[in-house]
């Protein structure tokens, strides 16, 4: 296993309408070309070589390769099936990953993650053999909610913004995977800690959000412009 060998499943499965429009996010514009194409260029500037996976509902492949027609887009990626939820797309897309390489998991609604950050998590996700996800601090004021509606201040301090890429040595989030699906898994971190293994956290970037809303796609068309 190699640093030099690595690849990124990029989950693209859900509808992502919640940013408005007929289409799904990830491929609605920001500046000029579709969100997902930001994203796998993101990976592509880390390393040109690396295989790089999209996970997609079956019914946008056509969908896809009508927009790289379009924007003469040629990055080759390989494109996967999406499953009923994202526990089950990521295992679609890790079925195509080696065992003997590094992966990243990485939403396609990031495409603003840098590259330092995608290096810092391969980095050290190689050299402890671990899974590795980049994190930032909370900066707002933070309550626990109760049951009964009471709430209560908690130090904002101890909490973590979790961002993607998640790295893993593969063989082990591909064991990971083949537990059974359970709701509580938002994240490849949780499902590789429910096998066992050991998470460490690094520093993301503070632009790397998720784009999920209207609100969001105005940011990112404005960051975008601004040149940062």
């Amino acid at each position: 296993m190699t640093l030099e060998k690595c690849s990124v499943v990029i989950v693209a499965g859900g509808s992502g309408l919640r940013v408005g429009g007929n289409i799904p996010k990830q491929f609605q514009l920001i500046g000029n070309k579709p969100m997902l194409m930001h994203t796998v260029e993101a990976f592509y500037a880390y390393n040109c070589q690396m295989k790089i996976v999209i996970v997609l509902h079956p019914d946008y492949f056509s969908v896809w390769n009508n927009l790289c027609k379009k924007y003469h887009f040629t990055i080759p990626v390989v494109l996967v099936k999406g499953g009923e939820t994202r526990f089950h797309s990521v295992k679609n897309g890790l079925a195509v990953v080696a065992d003997d390489e590094m992966v990243a998991i990485h939403d396609a609604a990031r495409p603003f993650v840098l590259r330092e950050v995608i290096d810092r998590c391969f980095r050290e996700s190689f050299r402890f053999q671990c899974g590795v996800i980049p994190v930032i601090d909370e900066k707002n004021s933070v309550r626990i909610l109760y049951p009964d509606g009471s709430s209560k201040p908690f130090d904002r301090d101890r909490i973590k913004l979790v961002q993607t890429p998640q790295v893993f040595p593969a063989y082990l989030l591909k064991e990971a995977y083949n537990i059974d699906y359970k709701s509580h898994f938002t994240d490849d971190a949780t499902v590789a800690e429910e096998a066992g293994i050991e998470i460490r956290l690094v520093e993301g970037n503070e632009e790397n959000i998720k784009i999920t809303t209207s609100l969001d796609m105005l940011w990112a068309s404005f960051f975008l412009k601004s040149g940062r």
